[in-house]
């Protein structure tokens, strides 16, 4: 059987989205477009998908490193914010952008809610990753 682990995470995570996007619980907020994703970067994402392409990405760390909660996905996306002359520091990304597709996720049934330490992904989530990493592994394949 063909799992996660099997296949790129970019053709996995690309591939998703284009699922989650037909889902009606899952919607960029009217914010999305103008938000940055961290504090590291300059400007707002120029996909106009990146809402699905993030939030497929946090399905699949989910699924990958367990159950973890906004703050431990905001280390995840962040990155180093240019000091000028100083040393760059590390970083977090959007914890309100990674809690925002949490719930989301939550609300169509992929992920649930797991006392004390955040959010892990739900016998739904998983079956939607496999069934998409089968997919992905038979277009490789083919």
């Amino acid at each position: 059987m063909v799992t996660v682990y099997d296949v790129p995470a970019e053709k996995l995570i690309l591939k998703t989205a284009e699922k989650l996007k037909q889902n009606s619980a899952i919607a960029p907020p009217e914010w999305a477009e103008y938000a940055k994703t961290g504090r590291h970067t300059e400007r707002a994402p120029q996909q106009e998908d990146w809402w699905f392409v993030r939030s497929a990405s946090i399905l699949r760390k989910l699924y990958v490193k367990g159950p973890m909660g906004s703050s431990k996905l905001a280390v995840e996306y962040g990155g180093f914010a240019d000091n000028g002359s100083r040393p760059n520091k590390a970083v977090r990304g959007s914890r309100n952008i990674a809690r925002k597709c949490m719930m989301q996720l939550e609300k169509a049934g992929y992920l649930v809610s797991k006392d004390k330490e955040g959010r892990a992904i739900s016998p739904s989530g998983m079956s939607l990753l496999d069934n998409t990493a089968k997919e992905v592994y038979d277009e490789m394949n083919a």
